[in-house]
């Protein structure tokens, strides 16, 4: 007999995701609120605990805001938004000093903060845990989140959509958001969480392509939710493409490190052995990713090859297993000895860098509806994201979502009476086949052409294939009973539409986004924004 689903139980605000954006907010908010945290599978499983470079912040006193200003709008090729630049960089040094409150053990040198450098970055800004940065930030917020007695933390809850005027049980048409209809995992029931206000702090939707460094949950379900609910999203074209994730055919996912870069390590042809990226870019290995990430994928078609090589081998080993220890390890169980011999490495998507948009509030157009981190399009990394500046990200809107909301307390009415989730017209399904296969087609033909490299005929062939697979999945969700892989493949066929149809409406090639079609550059940067 199946577990019976948790109680709706009265909470003043929601937040869906357990990673920096939602446990920072969360963490804010309890000082006066009660908090539910609702996390899709375990508490650990988004992208935070992942992240292994560091935290991007002007620390040393030979840097200065206006360079990390400067960097970060340079690598986003100018479409990000210089207010919100500025407010994300100055606030930097505030979200560092509260990550050492809560404990995060950042590595130190002569009694001061370790900083390190990565690609884009003029100067050394990059505060670390070793090269797993992300699980440590992930581990002392949520102690600090288990320890409050305002939060409530409630894993394996699968959001589905939000509960809006449309659901209010006397029908009001709305677009005020009132909570979220989510799956639990355990029971298979579904549960309407309402609040006075919602923070989406779910990630991004890397998962759409074949081949990604994000987890498995990186189904942009935030995004499609969002947009579904009525708020406009922004420069979904701009996927991030990490130039150097591990080539093994059994470890699908592993991403070494911006900072391998950062410390000496160079790209070289694994058969030559020439060092190819000066070829491309003045910067060489600490060119912005888009730019790297070009790179290899040209070397791999022009010369047929399956990977390339990043050696850091030429440094003392002592140095390499002291900066790198996961990595090292890792490799040593697939048998790369990183100190003696090269990297075998791929271009892999890695970030989401458009998404719901937001102001400096973390405000989105739904009244009652907030959110911050990979989900949204603050305006902070434009057509590329710098090195290390999404978990800062995370920190500065998931506390100014909270501010906000504090701030404007007394405007937020108790939710009215929500109607119950409908499953009288659903029946458990005998053909799961379909979700697979779906989700595998949609994953290949965006890898195979709406990639690195784009054409606006690989991008109609993609559109094509998004109309024809959207009367499939909705016919099966709308006689289903859904499941988390069903709710997923929903939200990954959405925003795999969203991001084709902001391509093809981008007639230039600015930062991630690079069409053959129009190799040229627009004079003036513009923001693709799609309405509902």
């Amino acid at each position: 007999m199946a577990p019976a689903p948790p109680p709706a139980a009265a909470h003043d605000v929601l937040i869906i995701g357990s990673g920096a954006a939602g446990l920072t907010a969360a963490l804010a908010l309890a000082e006066k609120c009660r908090v539910l945290v609702l996390a899709k599978g375990t508490l650990t499983g988004g992208s935070t605990a992942w992240a292994q470079g560091g935290i991007a912040a002007v620390l040393d006193a030979g840097d200065t805001f206006e360079e990390h200003i400067h960097d970060t709008m340079v690598a986003g090729a100018g479409l990000n938004r210089l207010e919100t630049v500025e407010y994300v960089i100055e606030r930097a040094p505030h979200a560092i000093d509260r990550l050492v409150e809560l404990g995060v053990p950042f590595n130190t040198e002569a009694g001061a903060l370790h900083l390190t450098r990565e690609g884009g970055h003029s100067q050394r800004r990059i505060v670390h845990v070793n090269d797993a940065t992300g699980w440590a930030v992930q581990e002392a917020l949520l102690k600090a989140a288990n320890a409050n007695p305002n939060i409530t933390l409630l894993p394996g809850q699968t959001c589905i959509d939000f509960v809006t005027g449309r659901h209010e049980e006397r029908y009001s048409g709305s677009g005020r958001v009132w909570g979220v209809y989510a799956l639990d995992e355990a029971s298979g029931a579904v549960v309407a969480h309402t609040a006075r206000a919602t923070v989406l702090a779910t990630g991004g939707a890397g998962r759409v392509y074949q081949f990604s460094t994000a987890p498995r949950g990186a189904t942009g379900d935030g995004i499609a939710m969002a947009w579904r609910a009525g708020a406009r999203v922004s420069n979904m074209e701009m996927m991030q493409f990490h130039p150097t994730c591990l080539y093994n055919l059994e470890v699908k996912n592993f991403l070494i490190t911006e900072a391998v870069r950062g410390e000496g390590g160079i790209l070289k042809h694994p058969v030559t052995g020439h060092r190819f990226m000066p070829d491309y870019d003045e910067r060489a290995e600490l060119a912005p990713r888009d730019v790297v990430a070009r790179a290899i994928d040209d070397q791999i078609k022009r010369f047929g090859l399956d990977y390339v090589h990043l050696d850091i081998s030429d440094k003392p080993a002592d140095f390499v297993r002291h900066h790198f220890p996961t990595i090292h390890e890792k490799l040593l169980e697939l048998g790369i000895d990183m100190t003696r011999e090269p990297i075998p490495v791929v271009p892999a998507q890695h970030y989401t860098c458009g998404g719901v948009l937001i102001d400096l509030a973390g405000r989105t157009d739904l009244p009652g509806l907030y959110a911050a981190g990979e989900c949204t399009e603050s305006g902070l990394h434009g057509a590329n994201r710098l090195a290390s500046n999404s978990l800062l990200e995370c920190f500065v809107f998931g506390e100014a979502a909270a501010a906000d909301i504090l701030a404007r307390w007394d405007e937020f009415t108790a939710p009215p009476p929500i109607r119950a989730w409908d499953e009288s017209r659903v029946t458990d399904s005998d053909e799961e086949v379909v979700i697979k296969q779906n989700w595998t087609e949609i994953r290949r033909f965006m890898w195979n052409y709406v990639g690195i490299v784009r054409t606006t005929k690989r991008l109609e062939r993609a559109a094509h294939r998004t109309r024809l697979l959207f009367g499939e999945v909705e016919d099966y969700y709308g006689h289903f009973r859904v499941t988390t892989d069903l709710i997923e493949l929903r939200n990954l066929l959405q925003c795999a539409d969203l991001i084709v149809r902001s391509a093809l409406s981008r007639h230039e090639s600015r930062g991630l986004h690079f069409t053959l079609d129009y190799p040229q550059t627009d004079p003036v940067a513009r923001d693709t924004i799609l309405v509902p």
